[in-house]
């Protein structure tokens, strides 16, 4: 499994990746909020960090990784493609080649929480919103 590097032509594919996931993992997400985060995600957060990601053997993404500040900004999988070790190759890269020791993980999603935890992350802190003022708790992991 190969960790690429992400080109502004793959922002599309990893929006679609991004949806997957939160359809898949995040049922506390409205169709609202899906709408209201895609814009964000694709225009102002993806130029802004340091991207990483998994292709298949046909060249689709599969997953990806966002880090900024040493911190892992969103960890996400194709749905289809979950429990085959990309989310935590993607994380052992990031703590290993960038340096990644923190992690904000949505209270509402017991599986990311377990799955840091798994790797090595604790709870530190946490928040009752999420960074855009809305009623996601956070939970704020370190090594």
């Amino acid at each position: 499994m190969i960790v690429e590097n992400v080109l502004p032509e793959d922002y599309e594919e990893m929006l679609h990746v991004w949806e997957n996931s939160v359809r898949a993992t995040h049922g506390f997400i409205t169709e609202e909020d899906i709408e209201f985060f895609k814009p964000i995600i694709i225009e102002q957060a993806f130029p802004a960090v340091t991207l990483r990601c998994v292709k298949n053997d046909s060249g689709s993404i599969m997953g990806f990784l966002v880090v900024h500040d040493a911190k892992v900004e969103m960890l996400f999988i194709l749905n289809e493609a979950r429990g085959k070790g990309i989310g935590k190759n993607l994380l052992q890269y990031a703590i290993d080649q960038l340096g990644v020791t923190k992690v904000d993980v949505n209270e509402q999603n017991p599986l990311a929480v377990g799955f840091y935890e798994h790797m090595g992350f604790k709870v530190v802190s946490r928040s009752p919103l999420d960074d855009m003022g809305k009623p996601f708790p956070i939970l704020h992991m370190t090594l």
